[in-house]
């Protein structure tokens, strides 16, 4: 795409916003650290993933926070947590108030996400945290230059961190918490705000030539890094220190955190230095950028190390590892006995913890922090319905926005990883194209976790949803621009290893011409029709459905990217007509779910038949039609004036008129037999969807 600026390449990708701005966006995962110390874990996880655009190009500012999460059973009994884990709610409670503090404290919203639970997450929690920036477009790249002095600004070096990028990659076990205690770094959020707002004013007045960010590895993966083609000399004794007694090469590797390293011209050292010491920020110089191609390490005078770059940087031989995927058997034959009755299973599948109101979480970060917010995780008549993307304008007197939202199904990776991974590209595009969005100018960013991959069906398993990403993007058209993966997630109990599900989490970022144009998911007026878009076929496989069921097997969604392609232009293009007015893609929990969100967060009912909704012949249930979870579908809310338009509008795709909106507060759906499948006020739907996070939270962990 000819909108791609910089892809893979620097510590975010970065695509064009308009002619003058670009964007860029990073993921970055915390995993480890989140699951031995989960409130800072998850704080220095965010804190970490804002440096990355801070260190893109020339230096970019962070405008939006993402945050997805992984979890254990919040419910699990005491008894069933493994010796040398924490209890999933405990977890849960310290991630999101590490998120909360440090993104709420920097003054970034927080306004896209999602929530995994699955009792294998118990012993290694998946934390994913995103975050996107904006920069003028002439800043958007970096050069070192030999004579270049190297500048390290921010946080102090103390022995937190040390060993966290090798902690991270290994095994989790019941000691972890005891022997790596050190690795888990600590977060300053005021540190990190003060070099922020600084640097922006020193990159402006271009007082430096390049900039990364200390992550993984601290000063030895930043210099050695940004040297790669010159060369560096480090004198480490002058890295400013939080306490005395440091060895060198705990100096070298730490990674403390709020630290950024500058390439600065000996001439504009002064004027860099005035900047930061009217804000009180602390900069040291600790050597130079050299023409030799070696990386050379000081301590007082005494050589302690001595590299050729090339060495460092392609000197480690391609591992070559064996990969092995055996197809599973899907078994069509594991429906429950029908029921014609299916009201309490709707209400069983709402209040499931995958499916459930996470309000609770979502209320403790700032969503409109710099004022740009458009459309906000929560919508609706009183503001607690799920939204499907985020929208937001970085320029607060443009109209040109910014959209994002994420995909991950977890569910289906343990019968196929392939569609597991085209579902969650689905999934993103389809949120994003919800709310107005264009595929075809949507980035994805990719993040794998996985088990250990030294085990040639975890390595298969890899391979086959790394295929799909390839299958699907050149299909769809959206260009991969930056990623994070992290292996070895595992928990050793002592009496076996625990390997987290396989899980790949999309992230989708689109850039929306118009903002006034984006619509939300609640339902708006009683009389419109709601008509479903896409083709309900038999996949119950890895379904909410089937977990409530306690049910295995089954057939996982597939996804067909060029039909898919082809709905989400046509309704993307409906939304700019005016011809929908809300819309909703169908997700966890199927048609069912998506219903009723729509409908309690716009706070009316609906007269729903299944009788029209576009099937696969095999497909003759009224629950396969309720909760298949099967991609490219949407609900649509149509004006009652314009559906021979709207209809004229999808000619030659699946569509189905499912009913109409109603001033009376139930939702009532008959069945392809005529029966009454389901009849409930929407109170009681909404609910039960609450239900979950409202008391667990106020009980003691």
């Amino acid at each position: 795409k000819d909108w791609c600026v910089s892809v893979f390449k620097d510590n975010a990708g970065i695509i064009k916003f308009d002619g003058k701005t670009n964007i860029c966006f990073k993921v970055e995962t915390h995993n480890h650290p989140s699951a031995l110390e989960p409130y800072g874990g998850a704080e220095t996880g965010i804190g970490g993933v804002i440096r990355d655009p801070m260190g893109t190009g020339l230096g970019a500012k962070p405008i939006i926070n993402t945050d997805i999460f992984c979890f254990g059973m919040p419910d699990m009994p005491g008894s069933k947590v493994p010796k040398g884990a924490l209890h999933p709610k405990r977890v849960l409670k310290g991630v999101v108030s590490g998120v909360r503090d440090y993104g709420n404290k920097m003054g970034i919203p927080t306004v896209n996400g999602a929530v995994c639970f699955d009792e294998r997450y118990t012993g290694n929690p998946l934390v994913f945290c995103g975050n996107v920036g904006i920069l003028p477009s002439k800043f958007s790249f970096k050069k070192v230059s030999p004579g270049d002095l190297i500048v390290v600004v921010g946080g102090r070096t103390g022995r937190d961190g040390i060993h966290g990028a090798t902690f991270s990659s290994a095994e989790l076990t019941k000691d972890s918490e005891t022997i790596s205690s050190t690795a888990v770094q600590i977060g300053n959020p005021i540190t990190e705000k003060k070099v922020l707002d600084t640097l922006l004013v020193a990159r402006d007045k271009r007082l430096y030539e390049a900039i990364t960010d200390c992550g993984a590895g601290g000063l030895s993966s930043a210099v050695g890094e940004m040297g790669e083609e010159t060369g560096a000399e480090v004198h480490l004794e002058k890295a400013p220190l939080k306490y005395i007694g440091l060895k060198p090469w705990e100096i070298w590797i730490s990674e403390a955190q709020e630290r950024m390293v500058l390439a600065v011209r000996p001439g504009k050292l002064k004027a860099l230095m005035s900047i930061f010491d009217s804000e009180n920020v602390e900069a040291t110089v600790i050597g130079k950028f050299t023409d030799t191609k070696h990386l050379r390490l000081y301590y007082k005078g005494k050589p302690c190390a001595d590299l050729d770059m090339s060495f460092i940087h392609r000197g480690l031989p391609k591992i070559i590892r064996k990969a092995v995927w055996k197809e599973r058997a899907e078994n069509k034959k594991v429906l429950p006995a029908p029921k014609k009755d299916l009201t309490g299973e709707l209400l069983k599948v709402l209040s499931a913890w995958n499916v459930c109101s996470k309000e609770w979480i979502i209320r403790q970060y700032d969503h409109e922090v710099q004022g740009g917010s458009v459309l906000n995780p929560l919508i609706g008549k009183h503001n607690d319905g799920p939204a499907d993307a985020s929208v937001t304008r970085p320029f607060l007197n443009g109209v040109k926005g910014i959209a994002l939202s994420n995909g991950i199904t977890p569910g289906y990776g343990d019968i196929d990883p392939y569609w597991m991974a085209a579902s969650a590209i689905d999934e993103a595009l389809r949120q994003i194209t919800a709310v107005g969005g264009d595929v075809e100018k949507t980035a994805l960013l990719d993040n794998f976790c996985w088990g250990n991959t030294d085990r040639p069906e975890q390595l298969g398993g890899l391979v086959r949803a790394s295929q799909a990403c390839y299958d699907m993007a050149k299909v769809y058209g959206t260009p991969f621009i930056s990623g994070k993966d992290s292996l070895n997630n595992e928990f050793n109990t002592g009496k076996g290893t625990v390997s987290i599900p396989p899980t790949l989490l999309i992230s989708a970022i689109s850039v929306i011409d118009d903002v006034r144009k984006t619509i939300t998911s609640d339902v708006k007026r009683p009389g419109n029709r709601l008509y479903v878009i896409g083709k309900t076929y038999q996949e119950m496989g890895g379904s909410q459905f089937f977990s409530v069921k306690g049910k295995r097997g089954g057939m996982v969604p597939r996804v067909d990217p060029h039909h898919s392609l082809k709905i989400m232009k046509k309704v993307s293009s409906a939304i700019k007509k005016g011809l929908i007015i809300s819309a909703h893609d169908c997700s966890e929990g199927g048609l069912g779910v998506c219903l009723s969100e729509m409908l309690f967060a716009g706070g009316y009912g609906a007269d729903i038949s299944l009788a029209k909704v576009p099937r696969e012949s095999s497909v003759k249930r009224d629950d396969v039609i309720l909760f298949s979870e099967s991609n490219s579908r949407f609900v649509a809310e149509v004006p009652q004036k314009i559906t021979d338009a709207f209809e004229n509008h999808m000619k030659g795709l699946p569509i189905g008129h499912l009913g109409i909106i109603t001033e009376e507060n139930i939702l009532t759906v008959s069945g392809l037999r005529g029966n009454k499948a389901i009849k409930t006020t929407i109170d009681v739907l909404k609910e039960n969807w609450k239900k979950p996070f409202k008391g667990l939270m106020h009980e003691k962990s």
